[in-house]
């Protein structure tokens, strides 16, 4: 026989269990956007909460999608790897800041070659993804391999079918490669892809499973993507002239010289970027927050998580070949861009 103290008290427990996770989920942090991150976002957000409690709901929908839902106020924070330019941040009342660093890489799907053994520039890459280079053992790539047997197999280009920050910088280095594909195609999240060949796949995991699956597929994805699911990379020439291939080696180094302040809300590019052992697809991936949120006390769980994430989360990055800010960019984030966010609420 319950009593009614007994009832009571039991009613009164499930009322402060409610209400502490009511608590937790309200301690949570919400952010959507880029593909790009979101290994390395994933790794840190699991290290983060079992060290605080506090998680991270981070819906990996791209950039176009984080673009959209930052500007709608559904989520604290939106990703994307194109920067909003500064016109657009003034206009909506955004603080822009880079997040982490890593590089797009061409990948491929040909029995017979592992990850690295195939060589292409940015010219050639070009005409394939323009469906000028239809077959893998055209002259062009043949001359780009000498001594590689290159199969009669048919090109099938596989790209980004959301609108995408990937794409943008992976269109974005056509462009500074090839006048074809900048006056014909150009730069953006989304273009019209002109290969008769092609088909399109849902961020970076969609880009892979297609590659994966389809032989004589070409595509391009985030490089942890790339080596994650294990699928074949083409080194690239850079704008040296020497043949590299990705790693957090070569995405640091593209890094190296960039000027952070050289565009509003640091959106720096580093596309085809000099030196020696430069990634020539190098690219950081931004996290977009409002300077006067509607819940100041979300604001500031974000920049707890970046701020840890900074500090703590460099080997989990490096473990993916991302490359953490460096030191000295990420006390400018502090002082130059948290310093305006949630300031005169």
């Amino acid at each position: 026989m319950i009593t009614k103290r007994q009832m009571l008290k039991s009613v009164a427990a499930a009322a402060l269990s409610t209400m502490a996770m009511g608590a937790a989920l309200a301690a949570d942090i919400t952010g959507a956007g880029a593909t790009f991150p979101y290994p390395v976002y994933a790794k840190w957000a699991e290290a983060y909460k079992a060290e605080t409690g506090t998680g991270l709901n981070y819906q990996s929908i791209g950039s176009s999608g984080g673009i959209k839902q930052i500007k709608a106020k559904t989520v604290t924070f939106g990703a994307s790897d194109a920067p909003l330019g500064g016109k657009e941040l003034d206009e909506i009342g955004l603080a822009q800041f880079p997040a982490i660093i890593g590089g797009t890489v061409p990948v491929f799907n040909l029995e017979g070659f592992k990850p690295g053994e195939l060589r292409i520039d940015g010219v050639t890459l070009a005409d394939m993804f323009l469906g000028k280079i239809t077959m893998w053992n055209d002259p062009k790539l043949a001359a780009l391999n000498p001594g590689k047997k290159l199969p009669a197999t048919a090109v099938t280009i596989v790209h980004r079918a959301d609108g995408s920050g990937t794409t943008y910088n992976f269109t974005d280095y056509l462009s500074s490669v090839s006048k074809e594909w900048a006056d014909s195609v150009g730069t953006n999240k989304s273009v019209k892809w002109p290969a008769d060949s092609s088909m399109g796949g849902k961020g970076n995991e969609g880009v892979s499973a297609n590659v994966s699956r389809l032989k004589g597929a070409l595509g391009y994805v985030e490089y942890a993507y790339a080596k994650k699911n294990n699928i074949p990379y083409l080194m690239l020439k850079n704008a040296d002239g020497n043949f590299v291939s990705p790693d957090d080696k070569t995405f640091a180094a593209a890094a190296a010289g960039v000027d952070w302040n050289s565009a509003p809300g640091m959106g720096a590019s580093m596309v085809n970027a000099k030196g020696a052992q430069s990634w020539p697809i190098t690219t950081a991936s931004f996290i977009l927050m409002y300077k006067k949120p509607e819940s100041k006390a979300q604001s500031d769980e974000v920049l707890k998580f970046f701020d840890w994430a900074f500090k703590s989360g460099k080997q989990l990055a490096t473990d993916l070949d991302y490359v953490p800010l460096p030191d000295s960019l990420v006390g400018e984030i502090r002082t130059k861009v948290w310093s305006t966010i949630g300031a005169s609420n």
